[in-house]
């Protein structure tokens, strides 16, 4: 296969799973971006986008130092997919969302900034690892939130921005987008049982879940 075939699929499959997301309620209107690493840059989401309403050509093309080089242009919000791939080298993909649960959780006053959707299922942990710290709230756009990510995704696969939705990163475009959907129904659990007596992993079985599927 060659670099622009390999390059189409990836372009068609990220307009594929955006599309999934947004007729599922995962996103609306504009709201949410995505990015996906490739050998030479980086394609993105245009600015003021609909993931319901993508096309494949139209992605916005990054080169290897984020440089608009191709396509519509690129979503304000690039430097919190920047701040994720330089943090985490492994990362192929980076999704942000305003996902109704997830965004929930970041709007609790009580949410623990360790760990706000505490390790219910091993599936929880498989997809999204043993931390999701709590980023404080910036404005929507702030360059200033890059360092705070940053800092954030060294130990950790996925944040929840105060305020504000989830930002996960994958080892996969495909990856990225299971742990989105996972982040999202971790989110709904903890709500559901946020009253009630609930039963959380251990340490130990957390730890056998990292060493098996981390």
């Amino acid at each position: 296969m060659t670099a622009a075939a390999g390059e189409g699929e990836t372009r068609a499959l990220l307009v594929e799973l955006a599309a999934s997301l947004f007729a599922r309620g995962f996103s609306v209107g504009s709201a949410g971006n995505i990015s996906v690493r490739l050998d030479d840059g980086y394609l993105i989401t245009p600015t003021n986008s609909s993931l319901g309403r993508l096309e494949a050509a139209r992605l916005a093309r990054l080169d290897a130092d984020f440089r608009h080089i191709g396509g519509d242009k690129p979503s304000k919000e690039v430097f919190m997919h920047r701040a994720f791939y330089a943090a985490r080298p492994e990362a192929r993909a980076v999704v942000h969302l305003h996902s109704t649960m997830a965004t929930a959780i970041a709007c609790l006053a009580d949410a623990d900034p360790e760990n706000p959707i505490p390790p219910l299922t091993p599936y929880f942990v498989m997809r999204i690892g043993a931390r999701l710290p709590l980023v404080p709230y910036f404005r929507p756009g702030d360059p200033a939130m890059e360092p705070a990510i940053r800092e954030a995704a060294t130990n950790a696969r996925a944040v929840l921005l105060a305020n504000h939705g989830p930002v996960i990163s994958a080892a996969s475009l495909r990856d990225a987008f299971y742990a989105a959907e996972e982040l999202e129904e971790a989110a709904k659990l903890a709500l559901l049982l946020r009253a009630a007596p609930t039963r959380l992993l251990t340490q130990e079985q957390i730890q056998d879940l990292l060493k098996n599927f981390g």
